[in-house]
């Protein structure tokens, strides 16, 4: 057993503005079927003491508990990322996600989001934390949409990824020319389906779809930790189609990845 004490601290603390009541909030941040909505497919027994768990891809699910449940205001649960980040557990502290709704005037809420924990000083940690704001965030736009558009409906989701050499800013360049995709406000046909450019950001774009499936697309390329890059596609889609139009585009966004060419 380890004899190092986990007494470094760690904090993220953000607030975000969506639409909707608290309880079309809280559905949304709170339940099983809103997270896999707007964030990583979970499973939640919704209740304090529940168990929790994030399927994040091949080995990488993060499972954890809820430890307050006070609907539709604080959700508070706890993550293992010792056991995510292949560590003793006793090295670190469970990671806490706090989530607060707040209703503003105008048919709006504050969420503010808290994540804490705490390490020994490794220098893995201070960089997997200096990573966690920038692969997080993202997802709350995705939340503002499915919000302001699909709220309460159940998501079908498809993923397509590659793993190559490069630089992200060349990978990224690559998508959005391929693609086609404009600046934020911009009408674009991605690879036939048309759609709404929500939000654009340094290696990600979110795509509110329309036709012929409504839903939300992230074209997305980041470091991947191991000298290359991540590019890929997530999709949330809502519709009575939408399994069997994700079955079809799923294998084809596959290959247009597999097939993108980046210049030298």
């Amino acid at each position: 057993m380890s004899t190092t004490t986990p007494d470094v601290p760690y904090r993220l603390e953000f607030t975000v503005e969506v639409p909707g009541t608290p309880e079309q909030v809280w559905d949304a941040i709170a339940t099983a079927k809103g997270m896999s909505a707007w964030f990583a497919q979970t499973e939640l027994d919704e209740r304090e003491g529940g168990a929790l768990r994030f399927v994040m891809g091949p080995d990488m699910d993060s499972v954890g508990r809820v430890v307050r449940w006070d609907p539709p205001h604080r959700l508070v649960y706890d993550e293992d990322w010792a056991a995510l980040m292949g560590k003793d557990p006793d090295t670190l502290s469970p990671l806490t996600s706090e989530f607060v709704v707040e209703a503003q005037s105008g048919g709006t809420c504050v969420v503010r989001v808290t994540t804490s924990g705490f390490g020994v000083g490794a220098d893995w940690e201070s960089e997997w934390w200096d990573s966690l704001a920038p692969g997080w965030m993202p997802s709350f736009d995705n939340l503002r949409v499915y919000l302001a558009h699909f709220a309460g409906q159940e998501a079908t989701r498809f993923e397509a990824s590659v793993s190559r050499p490069g630089e992200p800013k060349a990978v990224w360049s690559a998508m959005h020319e391929a693609l086609g995709l404009g600046d934020e406000g911009a009408t674009v046909d991605v690879r036939g389906s048309t759609g709404t450019v929500e939000r654009v950001g340094d290696h990600q774009t979110l795509v509110r779809l329309i036709s012929p499936v409504p839903g939300v697309l992230n074209v997305y390329a980041f470091e991947d930790g191991d000298g290359g890059v991540a590019a890929g596609v997530r999709a949330f889609l809502f519709s009575p189609d939408a399994a069997e139009h994700a079955r079809r585009e799923e294998p084809a966004w596959q290959a247009w990845l597999d097939d993108l060419s980046v210049p030298a």
